[in-house]
């Protein structure tokens, strides 16, 4: 039986990591292509649940770290389907620093990976288009289109 659509919940994910000193620089930060990478990884599992397949990065929205991220700190990455075209899925991932001895929660950065969807021969696949809720959910899906509409304009 073909699904007409999933819902944002259907697809949601939350990975959590410790920063280790191997994970960090020598002032004992956070590396960002450690991030980047849990970012990818959060980013394809909120994708895979979505759509049902393999799933490969397209593209990686800018990323600005707000805050440093410390040895020792935990890391938060909630990650969500935004946005569906024919063959692509764009996620949202939300990244906190939660230090574990004060409770203290940071938001450090929210960025938007576009993902597409690959049968098991790697050829691209259509994707269960996504249905938005509420009012967030929808302004998200209506940005994702201006994003991908801007992508094309401006590759």
């Amino acid at each position: 039986m073909e699904k007409t659509g999933k819902k944002r919940k259907e697809s949601e994910s939350v990975m959590t990591e410790l920063v280790l000193p191997n994970d960090t620089n020598i002032i004992g930060n956070l590396l960002g292509g450690r991030l980047l990478h849990w970012i990818d990884i959060a980013g394809a599992l909120a994708a895979t649940r979505h759509a049902e397949s393999i799933v490969t990065t397209v593209i990686m929205d800018r990323v600005e770290f707000k805050y440093p991220i410390k040895v020792g700190n935990i890391v938060i990455l909630k990650s969500y389907v935004t946005w569906t075209g024919n063959t692509s899925v764009e996620t949202a991932v939300e990244v906190y620093a939660e230090n574990p001895y004060t409770k203290e929660r940071r938001f450090v950065h929210k960025g938007y990976i576009v993902f597409v969807s690959l049968n098991q021969s790697g050829v691209k696949i259509p994707v269960i288009p996504f249905i938005p809720e509420t009012a967030e959910e929808k302004a998200e899906f209506d940005g994702g289109a201006k994003r991908k509409a801007k992508r094309i304009a401006n590759p």
